[in-house]
């Protein structure tokens, strides 16, 4: 294994050989050697370290600047820069010197953000390591998603476009990013699976990140933090695509070179070494935040000290609860420990893990798998690595990284979708609204108007002329005074409006009663804009479905009644013209006929009279029920098309989502 340092490749460029800081060296060309004084060969020397100083400087420099360049931009600029820097050191040492000689695969280590250098102490024991990238074109095979999680994506889809506008951005927001990863996820290699070490300061992650490459790739060490930016190794091709969504530079990208056993059981595993989450840079921190929301799986590394620590169960393990089957938690660092102690730690880990609300994979059950082990000494390593060979080999980790973040936001938009009551406006609801509006228009009294004009209208044809003469002698000369004042058109009106608001008022809380905040604020915003304009509307319609206008339809027994009342009439004036004649001596006298006749006149015509008002009462309630129901169909139309139509709409699109939000769910209902 390479041993890393906190040293630069560049740092000691300037110093020679040791074969070349002897005196007595000798040249590296077949020239003799300079027969020069001493002091004169101390000049020269001094003058070549100045010289080799400024070298090492440029080249430095160089280093930094490639560090921003493309993967294999910067692998020709450090080859070139190499092999220059072996010239120049050459031309510029004195004779009987030779620069140092820069090992190409060392260049290759040199990740340029930790900037260390790797001793050649254990070159028989080095781990060869490559650029993730192969130079032939990599077919990838898309990640597919099962059916039942298609589905629920297709509703949450549909869930999000039904609720935008009615739901702030905010509440769908989460919703959108999980739609946003999972079609990005998606369109990615189904054949490899990305799992992130993540773990506090001194936890061991990069130990355990470089036990399980078989090859130091990470840098470890006691200065805190140690890994400042993520690293990632891929076992196969492919994986570019995938380590590219995660925003890792290819200069931190590793992959160990092919053993020679045979396929690694690890094929298809992409690894991220994360820095750490409790990390006193803010950077370094959102790198955690980041790429744990974008990996399929993850590996959580705890020590004996700060597995308990409320950070990482409050922060990460708490919230990512659903995740449990993507989840990985390692007791690492065990070999500090007595076996019974680190039975205890395991134990306790387990009990708190289960306060979190996080499943373990125990007999058989999904939920996360805990494992002790030691980075160090290898103990425990090899049962990780069948874990993850058999993880990686199933090729479902995306499918339930998805499958949980989707169950994490439809559990945030609970509250607005959910409720434990039935809604929606009853029959009963309905009809009281229309009969208020009927009430407010007086469709009542205006039945009430259409049955006395028919009554009157009767009483005129079929009266007596003689009570007709005296009730409009009555109607004329009956004083104004001592009448109580009619009210004005100005006072219905405002009753008349009153009446409406209040209507639209109690049909709304109705409508509204039980619904999620959301959308009880949508259907009570849906009446209001509708009542807008309503009283000037149900006005209108009074007057257009009021009491009809001109003489009311009579029955077919109104002619005979006319006519008896008629012959009435005339039997009167024949019995009186024939008393008069008696009287004046014109006729002989006889005064039973004419007094028979006058007295049936008298008596027959308020009799018919009365008999036509008992007769007309049927048919004028039947035709003022007639003209209410007429303006109360109106009123309720008017009120239906403005109001009610508006608020069923919306209690629709409720039940539209409340069937989709089911379905997010995996209820169906």
């Amino acid at each position: 294994m390479t041993a890393v340092t906190d040293q630069d490749p560049t740092e000691h460029a300037d110093q020679p050989d040791d074969d070349a800081r002897r005196p007595d060296a000798r040249p590296s060309d077949t020239r003799k050697p300079d027969a020069r004084k001493p002091d004169a060969r101390k000049a020269r020397w001094a003058f070549a370290r100045s010289a080799d100083t400024r070298e090492a400087d440029t080249r430095e420099a160089d280093t930094r600047e490639a560090d921003t360049r493309e993967a294999d931009a910067r692998k020709a600029d450090a080859r070139k820069a190499g092999t220059g820097a072996a010239r120049d050191s050459s031309r510029g040492a004195p004779d009987g010197e030779r620069a140092p000689r820069t090992d190409p695969t060392e260049a290759a280590w040199d990740d340029g953000l930790i900037a260390r250098r790797v001793n050649e102490t254990a070159e028989g024991d080095r781990f060869p390591m490559t650029d993730n990238r192969s130079a032939a074109p990599q077919t990838v095979t898309p990640l597919v998603y099962d059916g039942s999680l298609r589905s629920r994506l297709e509703a949450l889809r549909e869930l999000v476009g039904l609720s935008r506008t009615r739901l702030d951005s905010r509440t769908l927001s989460e919703a959108g990013r999980v739609l946003d990863e999972a079609a990005a996820r998606r369109r990615l290699s189904g054949q490899h699976t990305v799992i992130a070490i993540a773990g506090a300061t001194g936890s061991g992650k990069s130990q355990l990140f470089n036990a399980l490459a078989g090859v130091t790739i990470s840098e470890t060490g006691v200065r805190r933090p140690t890994t400042a930016a993520p690293i990632a190794c891929s076992w196969s091709d492919g994986a570019a695509s995938l380590i590219e969504r995660l925003g890792i530079p290819p200069r931190l990208r590793r992959r160990p070179l092919p053993t020679g056993d045979g396929e690694s059981p690890l094929r298809g595993l992409v690894l991220i070494d994360l820095p750490d989450h409790d990390s006193a840079a803010v950077q370094h921190r959102r790198h955690v935040d980041r790429i744990l929301a974008l990996v399929d799986a993850v590996i959580w590394v705890v020590d004996p000290e700060k597995y308990a620590d409320a950070v990482l169960h409050e922060r990460y393990l708490r919230p990512m609860a659903a995740h449990a089957e993507v989840m990985f938690v390692v007791l690492n660092q065990i070999d500090r420990l007595p076996v019974d102690a680190a039975e205890q730690v395991l134990d306790d880990l387990r009990r708190l893990l289960d306060e979190d609300g996080i499943a373990l994979g125990e007999y058989g059950e999904p939920g996360a798998t805990v494992l002790a082990l030691s980075a160090l000494t290898g103990d425990g390593i090899g049962e990780l690595r069948d874990a993850l060979g058999q993880f990686v080999s199933e090729r479902g980790a995306p499918n339930r990284r998805i499958a949980a973040d989707v169950d994490i936001a439809a559990a945030r938009l609970w509250p607005v979708y959910a409720t434990q009551r039935r809604t929606g406006l009853s029959e009963q609801a309905r009809e009281e609204f229309s009969d208020r509006l009927a009430d407010a228009v007086g469709a009542t009294a205006a039945g009430e108007a259409a049955e006395r004009a028919w009554l009157r209208n009767a009483n005129r044809a079929c009266g007596t002329p003689w009570l007709r003469l005296w009730r409009w002698y009555q109607d004329r000369g009956e004083p104004t005074t001592g009448r109580l004042p009619a009210r004005t058109q100005s006072d219905e009106e405002a009753t008349a409006r009153q009446r409406v608001e209040q209507a639209v008022r109690t049909v709304a809380d109705r409508a509204s009663a039980g619904l999620p905040a959301p959308w009880a604020q949508a259907v009570r915003e849906a009446a209001v804009r509708g009542s807008q304009g309503l009283p000037e509307a149900l006005d209108e319609l009074t007057g257009r479905a009021g009491v009809p206008t001109g003489r009311p339809p009579r029955p077919g027994w109104w002619p005979v009644a006319v006519l008896v009342q008629a012959s009435m009439t005339i039997l009167q004036f024949l019995g009186g013209l024939w008393l008069l004649g008696q009287i004046i001596g014109v006729m002989a006298p006889n005064l039973g006929v004419p007094v028979l006749l006058m007295v049936i006149g008298i008596v027959g015509g308020p009799l018919i009279e009365w008999s036509c008002r008992m007769a007309a009462r049927g048919p004028a309630r039947r035709y003022g029920q007639e003209a209410e129901r007429r303006l109360r169909e109106a009123a309720a139309g008017c009120g239906r098309a403005r109001v009610l139509d508006p608020v069923a709409a919306e209690l629709l699109r409720y039940r539209e989502v409340r069937e989709q939000y089911g379905r997010v769910v995996g209820t169906g209902r």
